[in-house]
């Protein structure tokens, strides 16, 4: 068996390690074909990475014109604690207020250790200048190089 497959998450893990992660590695293309890359706050929302950004934000224009994305979320700092799940895909973007601001909401009650009233505050009045963004994977790959860890602390 090849390390790659050994490494593999399944699919419930890989739902799992997403879903325990609030920051991921948002890779866009430029205009010029570069890759603009940047870290963003998520949420899962039916099944799907959602996030949110402003509008004249340059990932948002690079999204509008290429709505193709790799997002990366990562943990570990030692090789056997590494793990990690790459979403390749396209994005859906939203303008709808009410959904917008449903992201935004859901955002913050995560990322912000603010009283809830000074978030709904803050999501209310940023959430009009913003666009929602869900991730439709078309490629997945992961690794948890724990896998690879024998008992007793023996590497295979």
């Amino acid at each position: 068996m090849k390390q790659r497959d050994r490494v593999a998450m399944t699919p419930a893990e890989v739902t799992g390690f997403i879903e325990a992660n609030r920051k991921l590695q948002l890779a866009t293309i430029n205009r010029d074909g570069t890759p603009h890359l940047v870290t963003m706050y998520y949420v899962m929302m039916d099944g799907q990475i959602t996030f949110w950004t402003y509008r004249s934000s340059q990932k948002a224009r690079n999204m509008g014109r290429d709505p193709r994305i790799a997002c990366l979320v990562e943990t570990g700092n030692e090789y056997f604690d590494l793990r990690g799940v790459q979403v390749q895909g396209v994005v859906q973007i939203t303008e709808d207020p009410a959904e917008v601001l449903a992201i935004g909401r859901r955002i913050a009650a995560v990322t912000l250790n603010l009283h809830e009233g000074l978030a709904d505050d803050y999501v209310e009045h940023t959430a009009p200048k913003r666009l929602g963004f869900l991730v439709e994977p078309t490629r997945v790959i992961s690794w948890d190089h724990s896998k690879l860890q024998q008992p007793g602390g023996q590497d295979g």
